[in-house]
Order: C-alpha cells, then sequence, then structure tokens
C-alpha cells in the first residue's frame, strides 16, 4: 500500500524531467497507474519522440537501507535481460527527489485486466499466452534468474497481443547450482508450498505460478483461492484443488497437475513444459485480435483449425498461417452467443448505487488522480453513430473502425476493421460469419444498408478515440450493440460485452461504464479522457459533473433492467 505521504510527493513528479547524466529531456504524459512503491506514466523522450513507460519512485520512500537494496537489486537483474517475451528495459537515472525507470510500454495492460473481462478464456487462446510466459521463463531460469512473482498481473500485453513479462520487484539471481533462497514472497494465489513452508526454494516455484496461471485462465478462478487467506494457504499445502473437466480437456489437466506438485523436485523444467501434450496437440494461433481482450474469438474458426490442424502452414517468418482462404471464407458457421441478455446491468445498478448513496461530490479533493484506475480503460466503445430507425436501423462505428447496424427487426451485422469479414446475428443470437465478396442472397439488403452506413459515417462524422489494428483477425469476433434509446438529454448504447456508453447531447460529454472492471470512463467538455475505479469514487469522491452523470446512468441502467424488449429506438423524454 501507498502511504499518504508517498501520494503527496508522488503529485509533484514535474512534467519536464531530465537526466543529467545523458542530458535527455522527458515530458510526463498520461498516469499509467500505481502499485507498491511506484507510480507510472507515459514518459515522451523530447529528442526522439519516443513514449516509455516510466516507473517513478520517490526517493522518500527509499530512505532504509533494504529498501535501496531491493530497487537496485530489480534494476540489475531487469536491466541485464533481453527477450521477446519480457518487457524492455531502456534504461534509469534519478534527480534530487525521484528515481526514474525507462520500461517497454504496453498498451494493452495485463492478463488480470482480460481475466477481469472474460473470466475463462478458450484452449487456444490459452496456449497461445502460456506458451510465450513459458518461453520467456525458460530464459530467465537459463540464465539462473527466478521471477518468483509471476501472475497476471504481472503478464503485459503489447498492441500486438504479445505476452511481456515485467515487475522483477521480487526476482532473484542465483549465485551457485543447488542454492535454495528461504524469502517469504509472493502473492498469496500463486504462491508455492515450499515457500510457505520456509523449506528453501528454486526455479521451481516458478513452475508453480505457471499451474496456477494456467489453472486460472481456463477456469476463471485460481486454483487455491478462498474467501480467506488461512484457508488459501491451507488448501496450497494440502495441495487441495479441482480441475473441472467440463472447462479443462485432458491434455491441459495433464499440464496443471504436472506443474503443480507438492514436491518441487516432481515438478518439469520449462524447457520440458515447451513440449508438453498441452502445446503440440491442439491449435497454437499464430496471433490473436483485441477483441479476445473482452468477448471470445470465433468457435467456428477455433473448430476448423482444430481440424486441419495437420495442413497447418509454416511462414516464411516461423510462425502458423491457416491453411486457405478458402477455409476462413466459408464462416456460415452457426454458435450461440455467450453473453446474457442481461448482461451484468444488476451488478451495474448495484454499483452505482453504492456510489450514489456515498454522495461523493462531499468528499471530492483535490487528489483525483487517486481515483484514476487506467487498467480499466474500455477496449470498445461507439466512436460514431448515425440514427436512421424511422426507415431501417441504428449504424455505428466502434473504436477499432468495425462498424455495425441494429436493424429495426432485432437482427445485427457487423463489418471487422478490415472490411472484409461480416458477422450476422439473427434475433435469437445465432451467429453466421461471411465476407463482403461471399454471403446468402436473403442479406443482399442489409448488407447494402451496411455500406451506406460506412460511407456516411467516413466521409460526415468525426471520430472519438484511436484505432486498433488487431492481428489474428481471422479469429476476431466482436462486441455488437445489445440495445439503444434516445431521451431529450442523450443517447443511451448497451454493448454485448457489457459496456454501457452515454453521449450527452448539450456540452458532448461522454461516459463509458463498464461492470465488469467496476469502472467509468469520463470524457469530459474538452475531450480529455479519464477512468475510475467506482469502488475509489465511493471511497474518495469526484467532481459534481460526472457525479450528476452517474446518477443519470444510474436511472438510465434501472431502465435497461425493465425493458423487457431487445432493442430500443426512439425519442422519449428523459
Amino acid at each position: 500500500m501507498t502511504s499518504r505521504k508517498d501520494d503527496v510527493r508522488a503529485k509533484e513528479v514535474p512534467e519536464n524531467i531530465f537526466d543529467a547524466k545523458s542530458k535527455r529531456k522527458y515530458i510526463k504524459g498520461r498516469f499509467l497507474g500505481k502499485g507498491g512503491f511506484a507510480r507510472c506514466y507515459e514518459l515522451t523522450d523530447v529528442a526522439t519522440k519516443k513514449i516509455y513507460a516510466g516507473k517513478i519512485v520517490a526517493k522518500t520512500l527509499l530512505t532504509k537501507p533494504h529498501q535501496r537494496e531491493k530497487m537496485t537489486q530489480e534494476i540489475n537483474i531487469h536491466r541485464g535481460v533481453n527477450h521477446k517475451h519480457i518487457v524492455g528495459f531502456h534504461g534509469f537515472f534519478e534527480d534530487e527527489d525521484n528515481v526514474y525507470i525507462l520500461l517497454e510500454l504496453c498498451r494493452r495492460r495485463s492478463l488480470m485486466e482480460l481475466h477481469k473481462r472474460r473470466r475463462n478464456i478458450t484452449e487456444p487462446e490459452c496456449r497461445y499466452f502460456v506458451h510465450q510466459i513459458v518461453s520467456a521463463c525458460d530464459y530467465l531460469h537459463r540464465n539462473n534468474i527466478i521471477h518468483r512473482d509471476l501472475k497476471l498481473g504481472n503478464l503485459f500485453l503489447n498492441d500486438e497481443m504479445e505476452i511481456k513479462i515485467g515487475d522483477f520487484g521480487l526476482a532473484t539471481r542465483l549465485d551457485y547450482e543447488g542454492e535454495r533462497k528461504r524469502t517469504l514472497c509472493g502473492t498469496p494465489n500463486y504462491i508455492a508450498p515450499e515457500v510457505l513452508g520456509k523449506k528453501g526454494h528454486s526455479f521451481e516455484v516458478d513452475a508453480w505460478s505457471m499451474g496456477c496461471i494456467v489453472y486460472t485462465l481456463l477456469v476463471g478462478k485460481p486454483p487455491f483461492e478462498t474467501s480467506s487467506l488461512k484457508d488459501t494457504y491451507s488448501k496450497i499445502k494440502k495441495n487441495e484443488y479441482m480441475i473441472p473437466s467440463t472447462k479443462v480437456s485432458p491434455p491441459a489437466k495433464r499440464l496443471i497437475e504436472r506443474l503443480l506438485q507438492a514436491d518441487p523436485t516432481q515438478r518439469p523444467s520449462m524447457a520440458s513444459v515447451l513440449e508438453d501434450d498441452f502445446f503440440t496437440s491442439g491449435f497454437l494461433p499464430a496471433g490473436l485480435p483485441t477483441s479476445c481482450l473482452t468477448i471470445a474469438p470465433r468457435s467456428d474458426m477455433l473448430k476448423a483449425a482444430e481440424v486441419r490442424k495437420p495442413l497447418l502452414e509454416v511462414n516464411s517468418d516461423g510462425s502458423r498461417a491457416l491453411a486457405t482462404k478458402k477455409d476462413a471464407d466459408a464462416g456460415s458457421k452457426k454458435s450461440e452467443t455467450d453473453e446474457p441478455v442481461e448482461t451484468h446491468l444488476s451488478d451495474l445498478f448495484a454499483q452505482l448505487t453504492s456510489v450514489m448513496n456515498a454522495k461523493p461530490v462531499e468528499k471530492f479533493g483535490p487528489r483525483s488522480e487517486d481515483a484514476e484506475d487506467p487498467a480499466s480503460v474500455p477496449i470498445f466503445w461507439v466512436s460514431k453513430w448515425v440514427d436512421y430507425s424511422d426507415k431501417y436501423g441504428l449504424g455505428y462505428q466502434l473504436s477499432d473502425n468495425s462498424v455495425g447496424v441494429l436493424f429495426n427487426d432485432s437482427t445485427r451485422l457487423i463489418l471487422t476493421p478490415n472490411g472484409e469479414n461480416i458477422q450476422y446475428i439473427e434475433r435469437d443470437g445465432a451467429e453466421h460469419f461471411h465476407t463482403l465478396k461471399a454471403f446468402p442472397e436473403n442479406l443482399t439488403k442489409k448488407v447494402t444498408l451496411l455500406k451506406y452506413f460506412r460511407n456516411y459515417m467516413s466521409e460526415h462524422l468525426l471520430k472519438a478515440g484511436a484505432d486498433i489494428t488487431p492481428r489474428g483477425e481471422e479469429l476476431a469476433r466482436l462486441p455488437f450493440l445489445r440495445t439503444w434509446f434516445r431521451t431529450r438529454s442523450a443517447i443511451v448504447l448497451h454493448l454485448s460485452n457489457g459496456s454501457m456508453q452515454i453521449n450527452f447531447f448539450q456540452d458532448h460529454t461522454k461516459i463509458i461504464l463498464c461492470p465488469l472492471m467496476s469502472a467509468v470512463t469520463y470524457i469530459d467538455e474538452k475531450k480529455t479522457n479519464h477512468t475510475y475505479r467506482l469502488s475509489l469514487i465511493e471511497e474518495l469522491g469526484c467532481c459534481k459533473e460526472l457525479a450528476s452523470r452517474l446518477r443519470y446512468a444510474r436511472t438510465m441502467t434501472e431502465r435497461l433492467m425493465s425493458s423487457k424488449s431487445g432493442t430500443h429506438r426512439g425519442s422519449t423524454a428523459s
């Protein structure tokens, strides 16, 4: 936990930062978050314009010798490693007040945020992530480094959806073969039994953590999680956990059991894990689209990839590719959408009620940054919309440049950002995948309307937000507009991934609410945006402008909950 003293000192991080040794200047940008002793900001090198994640630690927190030593060890270990799946270390320096560490910026945050939005993920996705983690961990072990804090929150993602292991605060280097470390460290849900028993530990603790990671990704919760720390530690010591066969295949179950051996000498090395059946017997995607951060990929493509796995080609760069374009185009498979119609609205209503009951305006102080949670920035939001519901429906564009239409007959059509793949969703939620060049004749009118909406928005409307260029787009499956309505004051848009967006007409402010992250993004009149955790607004307060919009959102959430129909449209009184 950070202290109030830390909060005050961290506020004094200057806008312009100077490295006296290298003579380089940096500009402090977006706040990225805080943890332990550090606050993180985007730092831009004035000369090269390169943007780093700047980990900034106030020297007032490094007054004790062991604190300074711990930081020196973290820097020395991290600066000495170089691997594709480890967060890049780009230097460090200090001034009178702070120590600055320049790290690779991972804009897609971490697997912790993916876990909060998705809970359990598909096995091909798990295979993709875990293979990269194990590869990096094998590199560390070959260099006599134990990470000792492998967990979802320390597994970061870059723009290409590639894993980057970070946070070497608990890492240690073995000085001789067979050395056993004795420090009690780690994160409760991932901590190995030999660490708890203070029997001495080595590389095998990372294998144990890897078992917890695989389990958590596939099952949706950690294997030893309980409501109390004492019970969790008790279960770890007894090696007491259950693998639900409905969520985990036999190869995945065997891998988890290999990694979660109570006896550390029985756990496999990372090199051995890379050869495990889990990776060799199933489809390992070459890349994943950013849509996987919030919604499961196309099941029809995953099944097709599994069936034709022997036909997978290897590209010149060594990555796997889907066998033929024809296979990708033959996408009229049918699958049910996995979002409940109610889509977390009751959770959102409870969260907003709790915030309003806390009277946040009365608590609001000068440190609004304390309530910020940049890790919860939404993955998708509506960047453009056009209401043609008097004839056809509502057209919209998402932040990744995908375009969708919610038709008046409650069907939906979505065009992916590459402008080629389309997703058609029937009234009952059944999904069909086609391409813009090949689709059933009965969709001709709807595809024509989709193109009309796309062209109109492209020519006439300004876009709010940044582009996303997804990889592995053949697997992409996008959230869709579930329902919407207009009031005199605003348009309310509810996406199938649970997000609710409200665009206010008079001042063009917007809020985007995510019940899964328990967070709100507020885009003010100046178009600046900040993401806050609702529980922290409850505790620390917020400005009256945001409070009034949250109050309005609570009313709109209640209205959505009371609605029985799949879609709302038209203008009604607010």
